[in-house]
Order: structure tokens, then sequence, then C-alpha cells
């Protein structure tokens, strides 16, 4: 039988892992420098925690969830999403309490589940960053929460991102836009993709965004949010792009811009990019937005978050083609070849007291030919390297060979172990 990885699944291997590893890093960096911290939730919930809480007529409970009843007979599912868990850790912890900050910032890195055709930048396993900034309303918050997430890509190199916003406005100007988008698109329902039929009455804000060329020219047509809003709203949005305006942080506003998700409301805000990787025209590579209302449905108090996640596929596919010189080189300190099993027992001493050093170190574990394991060194792109045999067993001291410059120079092994960063500038 023939083992493979489940479809939508992939393999991270090394020299792709240490681009994975930088990104998270930079992210790390970022969000401490805005005051947010680190929270791991587990990978699978209670079902209601995504389908009452994502929306039951979103495509993520319809149609993508990975979903099933366990031994004990308790409806799971895996993740599909971050924000929802991290509410349901907020409540659950009392994170609300006086004792804490709010708002109560924290990031979140790992897996997430889809049932979902595979594509480039997209898997049924997929990762995603994400961050999300608990109990507070505040137009700065979201500000901030933008401000922060572009700092990530200029962090990341990556040129000639777009910021897209729009607003939802608040529970009400929601629910008054979804009937007058319904009236719209009744005369229109014979012409509509069978989606968009399915979603016209359920969810049709999801009609707006339809991928189907056919929907796109009927909704071309369709009414705008912004004429919907009552004036909380529309001081919300403008006091939104007046901050960044301030901030000198350029924009763009796409009124048929929505969210798959029922929870969002006023500022919603997506980052794209047309890099020639995603196939032509402006592609989504992070996404987030406020919601008012999901805290309060799981329990805590009626108090506002926001936040974004990006899909971590996509935005290595982003830097391969943009930024080629993000990705880490490999490179160790210093290499070791051996002559005789007397020198290679000696090597592998010095290799294991270096270490403990900092210094990062290798050597040959084959027995191959020294030529061969000299040409090891450099293919391992070491900055150093040194053949041990009889007479360095015997002399207690090395020959220690720059790779770029080829310049050698005689090292006592005592010298060497004691201060080995002093030989390996």
């Amino acid at each position: 039988m023939e083992y493979q990885k489940p479809k939508g699944t992939a393999d991270l291997l090394p020299g792709t892992t240490n681009v994975w590893e930088k990104v998270e890093a930079v992210a790390r960096d970022v969000f401490a420098e805005f005051g947010y911290r680190g929270i791991r939730t587990p990978m699978f919930e209670d079902y209601n925690v995504f389908s009452r809480n994502v929306g039951d007529t979103s495509d993520i409970v319809e149609k993508e969830m990975y979903d099933f009843h366990d031994k004990g007979d308790r409806h799971i599912a895996l993740r599909p999403e971050g924000t929802a868990g991290v509410v349901r850790a907020y409540v659950e912890n009392k994170l609300y309490g006086p004792e804490y900050p709010k708002p109560y910032k924290v990031y979140y890195m790992g897996p997430m589940f889809r049932y979902e055709r595979p594509q480039s930048g997209r898997q049924r396993e997929f990762h995603q960053i994400g961050v999300e900034a608990l109990n507070n309303e505040s137009p700065q918050i979201d500000v901030e929460v933008i401000a922060m997430a572009m700092t990530l890509f200029k962090r990341f190199g990556v040129p000639n991102v777009k910021l897209v916003i729009n607003t939802l406005g608040d529970k009400k100007v929601r629910e008054d836009y979804r009937q007058a988008l319904i009236d719209f698109l009744k005369p229109h329902y014979d012409e509509l993709s069978s989606d968009s039929q399915e979603r016209m009455y359920r969810n049709p804000l999801r009609v707006l965004d339809s991928k189907d060329a056919g929907d796109k020219k009927i909704v071309a047509q369709a009414p705008s949010i912004l004429d919907y809003l009552d004036d909380e709203s529309q001081q919300y949005f403008d006091s939104v792009q007046a901050l960044l305006k301030k901030l000198g942080i350029d924009y763009e506003i796409d009124t048929n811009m929505v969210r798959g998700l029922d929870y969002y409301n006023h500022t919603i805000f997506e980052i794209m990019s047309d890099s020639p990787v995603f196939g032509g025209g402006f592609t989504t590579v992070c996404a987030g937005g406020r919601y008012n209302g999901l805290i309060n449905q799981l329990g805590g108090p009626e108090e506002g978050g926001i936040g974004f996640g990006m899909g971590v596929e996509r935005l290595m596919l982003l830097l391969k083609q943009e930024n080629p010189d993000f990705a880490p080189k490999d490179q160790l300190d210093v290499f070791f070849a051996s002559a005789n099993a007397d020198g290679d027992e000696l090597a592998f001493n010095i290799l294991n007291k270096i270490r403990q050093a900092g210094i990062v170190a290798d050597k040959d574990y084959s027995g191959v030919k020294v030529g061969k394991q000299i040409k090891e060194a450099f293919r391992r792109n070491a900055k150093y390297f040194a053949v041990f045999g009889e007479r360095e067993v015997e002399e207690g001291q090395f020959q220690l060979k720059n790779a770029a410059t080829k310049d050698t120079v005689d090292v006592k092994i005592d010298d060497f172990v004691a201060d080995p960063a002093k030989y390996l500038k």
C-alpha cells in the first residue's frame, strides 16, 4: 500500500519551514510592538461555537466544516477560523474583568480546516496568523489594527499592496440594507447563479461578492450600503477614514465588499495584491473587521471587538514572487571533516562543546572520503571548515579554514573550545 497525505494538505519540508518560521517571528515582533500577546486555543471546539457565531448561513457552516460526533456523542468541529475560538476562551476565562486591559489584545497562529476544493494557496488544512482586540469599540482601535496589518506587509517586504475598506453599519443598518438588497434582487432571481439564488433570502450580502460573471453584472447596479447608514454609523465610518488619512494610509472604498461570516458590522477591510503569482487582478491576502455582538452571544459583556486573519499559504506564494530574498539562508558557522576514526571522535567531542556556546556547527557522519566531506561543507554553506586526523589528535591543534577567503589559521583545540566565537567571526 502506498501512503499519501490527505487531499488538501501539504508537507512543509526543511527549506520551506525556515521561511514560515521567519514569517512567524516577524509577525510576533510587530504584534509585540502594538501590545498584542499570544493565545493558543484548541484545534477543535463544540460545534455550536462556530455554527452559532460564525453564522448558520455562511458557506463555512453550510458546506465546509469538518464536524463529527466523538465517542461521547459530543458534536465537535475542527476550527475553520480563529475568531470564534478566541472569543470563547476570552469569555470562558473571564478576561473581560476589571483587572484586565481594555482592549484585550491577542494574536494567534496555527492550522484551520475547511472542506473545500484545494487550489493554489488554499488547502483543506491551512494556516492563519491573526489578531483580536476585544472589549472595545473605537475608530482608533479599528485604524490601529489596520495600521498593524499594513506594517506587517511592509516588514515582509511585499510591495504594491492596497487597502480596501467598507462599513456594514450597526445591526439595524445591516438589517435594513439586507431587505433593500432582497427587494433589488427579486426581479433578477432567474438570472442569478444557483449559489446566489440559495443565498438571496438567507444571506443576500453574500451575493455581492459572487464570483459569477452574470451575478457581477447584476449587483453592479445594486443599492449601496452607504446610502442606508444612520447618523451614528456614518460618523463612525467618517472617523475611521479621517484617522487613516492622518496616518498617511491610502485606501479605497468598495461598497460591494462584504463578509461571509454573520458576526461582522461597522468597519471591514481587506489588503490585496495584484502580484502575477495570483494569475491577474487583485487577490485578498489579509481580511478583517469589527464584530459587535459575538462576545455577548458567547456569554460575555455587550462589547465589541475587531481583528484580522491572513492565510500563510497565500502569503508564502506572494513572498516567493515579490520578495524571494526574504527566505533565510541556512548557514553553518563551522563544519568538521574527519580523516580517520580518532579524528572523527575528536571532532565529535569538540562539536558538542562548541554547540554549548551557541555555535551552529555540524560534521560528517557518513565516513566518505575527505574531499567529499569538504564539498559537503560548501554545500551546507559553512563559513569555516576543518579536517581532523592523526596529526590533529597528536598535536592538540588544527587548521581552521575560511570557506570564502580560503585563509587558514592554526588553532589550539583548548583555545578554540574555550572561546569559539573568537575564531568564527
